[in-house]
């Protein structure tokens, strides 16, 4: 069992986990996370369709020395979310895909190389952010080549070589563990325009000196070095509380339906639980995403399914329907359905506009609190990495 820490390989196992169906059993949830049934993912890339997209596959080690790790992956995702918010490629807003693999966890199948498939790439961040707050470490071994191969062989990447599509594998044992070679799996990566960036949990000349470094040149990503251990900072604005209660608002502007309904809306307020379990900064975060176009809830939300997926309401069985428009007529159901679309556009326009406040709050006190430290966390590690690699495909960062 490895003590050392060890994010290459569960970004590794990670991406084998999409891969390949285990027979390990899940790791039990911590009974201190809020939770709720679990929702089928949203649905990949569509064929033919032409939005632009961002995909992030995160390759998460959960080995003994990883809760450092994994609590700086939960409490930032909103934070790294929320940087997509004001990008656009050729005029249009690009559809945000994550992929979550855990790997190097003793709880799962040394045959498939303790990798378990956490979650395909998906649009639903609840999703994402209920699996997170899910993970929980063991000791295990690290292959960093071997999760490379599966992530880039058996996830849904888009065909379209303008979109972005980058993995992020972290960890501190050596990179070259493991029965596969990481050059050829890196290698295989760029030749289907994925770049692979690397993390290393530790100092700069180690990471370097255990192939990390190469690992990331191989595949034109980065290679960066972060302290694991570091809490990451969650800075108190002024905004929050009033963010808070619109967030609360939002939430009524989701109407449930079809099969996935009240699992959706179950898991949406547990992930509000979650969040605000952390700070209220971190839910501040977190409804700043919600009020974006990047959270998508078509599978369960009649608003969005309408709205994104072009579903036809005079389609929908009156079975799938919440009791309340059960008794209502078509034209009321439409009346209903637009009535709920503007609220929340509504809502959306109030929140964008005290995010940019609390944004600018944020980032001054941040620069002073990095200043302070000098230290490098995964949130800040993958903002500026993956940034640099949108600005390289032509997406823009509205300022």
């Amino acid at each position: 069992m490895k003590t050392r820490l060890t994010l290459t390989a569960s970004l590794a196992a990670l991406a084998l986990s999409v891969a390949v169906p285990l027979s390990a059993e899940e790791p039990a949830k911590s009974s201190q996370v809020q939770t709720a049934p679990v929702v089928e993912a949203k649905a990949v890339v569509k064929p033919g369709q032409k939005q632009p997209v961002i995909q992030l596959a995160i390759l998460l080690d959960t080995s003994n020395s990883m809760d450092g790790l994994i609590d700086q992956a939960k409490s930032q995702l909103w934070k790294v979310v929320n940087q997509f918010i004001a990008v656009q490629r050729d005029g249009q807003r690009p559809l945000l895909q994550v992929a979550l693999f855990e790997y190097g966890n003793d709880s799962l199948s040394a045959k498939e190389n303790h990798i378990r498939l956490v979650l395909p790439l998906t649009d639903d961040l609840d999703k994402v952010s209920q699996e997170l707050f899910a993970l929980k470490t063991n000791g295990g071994e690290e292959y960093c080549g071997a999760v490379i191969k599966a992530a880039i062989e058996r996830l849904e990447w888009s065909k379209n070589n303008a979109d972005l599509k980058v993995v992020y594998i972290a960890g501190n044992e050596p990179f070259g563990q493991g029965p596969i070679d990481f050059r050829e799996s890196c290698k295989s990566a760029i030749t289907k325009g994925i770049q692979i960036n690397t993390i290393f949990c530790g100092n700069v000349a180690e990471g370097i000196n255990t192939n990390w470094k190469d690992g990331a040149v191989l595949a034109d990503g980065q290679f960066i070095s972060i302290d694991s251990n570091v809490r990451v900072v969650d800075i108190e604005a002024p905004q929050d509380k009033e963010l808070a209660a619109l967030n609360t608002k939002l939430n009524g502007t989701f109407v449930p339906y079809g099969k996935h309904g009240e699992e959706g809306k179950a898991n949406q307020a547990a992930q509000d639980a979650n969040s605000a379990g952390l700070s209220g900064a971190n839910l501040a975060q977190r409804a700043v995403a919600k009020g974006s176009a990047n959270y998508r809830n078509s599978m369960w939300c009649l608003v969005d399914a309408i709205t994104l997926d072009n579903v036809d309401i005079t389609k929908v069985k009156e079975e799938d329907l919440p009791e309340n428009m059960k008794k209502m007529s078509m034209d009321e159901r439409k009346a209903y359905l637009e009535g709920k679309k503007k609220e929340r556009e509504d809502l959306q326009k109030q929140m964008a506009a005290l995010s940019i406040d609390r944004q600018k709050y944020v980032d001054e006190a941040m620069k002073k609190e990095a200043e302070k430290t000098g230290k490098e966390t995964l949130d800040s590690a993958v903002i500026k990495s993956v940034r640099k690699q949108a600005e390289a495909k032509n997406y823009k960062f509205e300022q």
